[in-house]
């Protein structure tokens, strides 16, 4: 998802570009999407001015994460974490109001927490990463229901939950105790003041908060949970986009006469 900023005489001043996956933070990728190509490198002489990189690159969740803080529901909250999910499951986080990116940019992969060693193969190729038991797919496995229907097919096993369906309710109530699970080694590690579910997450939480806060209380620390609010995205499906144009204006409001 590129944003870009013009300056005086239609000049480029900088873009950001949010790709699902990994990313690395000066262009590239690794992503466990399968992205077919890298993005341009933002050391390349065609994509750079003198001394100043112009393309930074953030995953999605790293990007509505800036978003949410900066604009969502995140205002005025300086640590925070925000789980992004599809297929996969990644995180953004936050702390002391600056984004946790880690040494080249990898920072915040939750979704390859391992939380169930004896757990399903993932596809980094480990075994019982936590976006096994949460992710698209587990829920859909989970209510005997097609696993490649995606956002719909979440949508549709939440509506048949809500609506009294056994194996929809079963199947929500497993994943959510493992979304709680994982969110409180979160709140352990990073002592976060809001907890955001974005994407298909948001669904799953809405539907399975019950089974979320209960696995909270028994797994975090009192000192942790007792001020920690959940909460979904105020952005909705733009908050990714917004990130990056948030990436991208950074450097011009940290130093405007650079740009003059």
């Amino acid at each position: 998802m590129p944003a870009q900023r013009q300056a005086r005489d239609d000049d480029l001043v900088e873009a950001g570009v949010g790709p699902p996956g990994a990313a690395r933070r000066t262009g590239g990728t690794d992503s466990d999407d399968l992205l077919d190509e890298d993005l341009p490198d933002a050391e390349e002489p065609d994509l750079t001015e003198p001394g100043r990189p112009l393309v930074q690159v953030r995953n999605n969740a790293d990007l509505a994460a800036l978003a949410e803080h900066a604009r969502g529901a995140a205002v005025g909250c300086d640590n925070v974490v925000y789980l992004y999910g599809d297929a996969g499951v990644g995180g953004g986080i936050i702390a002391a109001g600056r984004p946790v990116t880690g040494h080249g940019g990898y920072g915040g992969e939750v979704g390859h927490m391992v939380v169930n060693p004896a757990g399903k193969p993932c596809s980094c190729g480990s075994h019982g990463c936590w976006e096994t038991e949460i992710g698209e797919h587990a829920l859909l496995t989970a209510a005997g229901r097609d696993p490649s229907t995606g956002r719909e097919g979440i949508l549709a096993v939440v509506d048949a939950a809500g609506r009294g369906d056994a194996s929809a309710q079963a199947a929500v109530r497993q994943v959510g105790d493992w979304l709680g699970f994982g969110v409180a080694n979160l709140v352990n590690i990073f002592n976060p003041e809001m907890v955001i579910f974005g994407g298909t997450l948001r669904e799953v939480y809405l539907a399975s908060a019950a089974q979320v806060r209960s696995r909270l209380n028994r797994n975090a620390l009192p000192a942790c949970r007792e001020h920690v609010r959940l909460r979904t995205p105020v952005l909705g499906e733009d908050a990714a986009l917004l990130g990056a144009a948030e990436l991208a204006f950074e450097p011009l409001f940290a130093d405007p006469l650079d740009f003059a």
